[in-house]
């Protein structure tokens, strides 16, 4: 897989909520050959501080010249990124990783939660490009109404219409994105792709694994280098020993996973 390290120019900045933000980068190389589940490593600041690069999921690719990245503002290396303005250079690392394996002879349903759902858009573009007969269903779910309603409106561009869980009921469901998933009509053979906080995706494997559906999930981890070396982003598995999230993901069949389910 090849991978690049330049220097790529913001050419948008896009405030969704206060902490939420969308950075669409210049970066030919890196759009043309990124797939769904791929992510980058961006150097946040100009200096040693922070010194690491911060691991970013590309959310979507236009016309194999852009992409983009989603992220709420958590720190200090985020918080900086969200300063940046059109016009500057970010040093950017990638694609990296493995992505996600599209099966179009299933019923597809991506699952999404919080920051999480910064994957499926690009996968959900992807499918409808693959699978045109079969598209699929979207449940996303967040805090609140103010953090998931830009993001409803871009698959709504796509199409497709997304069932929606809130914490505090503003927006969907009020409860689990898995308390949508039992009321929809997902067949006997369906295929959920997931990304979001671990007890989550966690909760959506055993629903998964109760009815014999196929779960792939997007292990969000701490990085420190992207690429293996450090073992930063370690995750544990079946068969024993780790995994590295960076190199063996950071999407995986869940199955493959040990899940601690409290």
């Amino acid at each position: 897989m090849s991978q690049f390290q330049e220097k790529t120019q913001i050419t948008r900045i896009e405030r969704l909520t206060e902490n939420i933000v969308r950075i669409t980068l210049d970066s030919p190389d890196i759009a043309s050959i990124a797939k769904p589940g791929q992510f980058v490593m961006i150097r946040t600041g100009n200096g040693k501080d922070p010194l690491l690069r911060r691991p970013f999921s590309i959310s979507q690719t236009s016309n194999s010249q852009h992409f983009q990245i989603l992220f709420k503002v958590v720190g200090r290396g985020t918080s900086l990124l969200a300063h940046s303005r059109e016009g500057e250079y970010l040093s950017v690392l990638g694609p990296l990783g493995n992505g996600f394996r599209i099966n179009c002879k299933s019923r597809n349903c991506l699952v999404g939660g919080g920051m999480g759902i910064a994957p499926l858009l690009f996968l959900a573009k992807t499918m409808l490009r693959k699978c045109p007969n079969t598209p699929p269903l979207v449940v996303l779910g967040a805090r609140n109404r103010e953090e998931l309603t830009s993001l409803v409106y871009d698959f709504a561009e796509l199409g497709l219409s997304a069932h929606t869980a809130t914490d505090d009921g503003s927006l969907g469901h009020h409860g689990l994105v898995t308390d949508v998933l039992k009321n929809l009509d997902l067949g006997t053979n369906c295929t959920s792709y997931v990304c979001g906080p671990h007890p989550m995706m966690a909760a959506v494997h055993l629903f998964c694994k109760d009815r014999n559906y196929g779960c792939q999930v997007s292990m969000e981890t701490n990085m420190a280098c992207g690429m293996g070396a450090c073992l930063g982003c370690i995750v544990p598995v079946t068969k024993g020993g780790y995994g590295h999230a960076c190199t063996d993901g950071p999407v995986f069949d869940a199955k493959e996973l040990v899940w601690e389910v409290k």
